[in-house]
């Protein structure tokens, strides 16, 4: 049962990594530098539930579902600042950049239909090391796209948190009934000793 149900959550701990690490090529090519560090810790993590489950310690499994809490409220977040929730706006550089680059998603040039036109002469706000252009005919603002990325993000992030507990609690229970049981010997089983019932006798020589 429990390698069943290991082998299950490695799979979807794979699904997990993969989409991962596409989101974080995407957002290398757009110096995101928030979302790439937080896409770095998480893929630690996963690592770290590959290793918890293959090995069977449910303290890893356990602090991979704890960081999932994190990893939802981070991708809640993002979807917020994208669709300009309360306060945020996608405009703002320093949440997602560090306010070190004015770079904004790769998607926002590069989605599906986007056509990329310069504007010449730049405004005299322009930094000299940067291009300014519009962007129109896209067939899905990179907003969206962004949007989608975390949804994808928190859907398999609740699946895999439900999981978790699930494989955790299997494994206690394993470990609970196999206290129980009394364990494995750890000198190893011995079978029942042969005795011998012939005794040494001294022997006298005579002379």
């Amino acid at each position: 049962m429990m390698e069943i149900l290991g082998k299950g959550y490695l799979e979807m701990l794979y699904v997990v990594q993969v989409s991962v690490l596409e989101r974080q090529i995407f957002d290398f090519l757009g110096y995101q530098w928030a979302p790439i560090l937080a896409n770095f810790i998480h893929i630690i993590i996963v690592i770290l539930g590959l290793f918890g489950t293959i090995q069977y310690r449910p303290r890893y499994i356990t602090g991979y579902a704890v960081w999932l809490v994190l990893w939802v409220t981070w991708n809640v977040f993002i979807i917020c600042f994208y669709l300009e929730a309360g306060d945020l706006s996608k405009e703002t550089d320093l949440i997602l950049t560090f306010n070190i680059s004015m770079h904004r998603s790769w998607w926002m040039e590069n989605g599906p239909g986007c056509t990329v036109t310069s504007v010449t002469p730049a405004p005299d706000w322009a930094p000299e090391d940067h291009r300014y252009i519009t962007v129109s005919g896209c067939l899905l603002e990179y907003q969206y796209i962004e949007v989608a990325h975390s949804s994808l993000q928190i859907f398999l992030a609740l699946a895999g948190f439900i999981y978790a507990c699930y494989v955790v609690k299997c494994i206690t229970e394993e470990e609970d009934s196999f206290d129980f049981i009394g364990g494995f010997d750890s000198y190893g089983y011995q079978g029942p000793q042969k005795t011998s019932h012939l005794q040494l006798q001294p022997m006298y020589m005579s002379k």
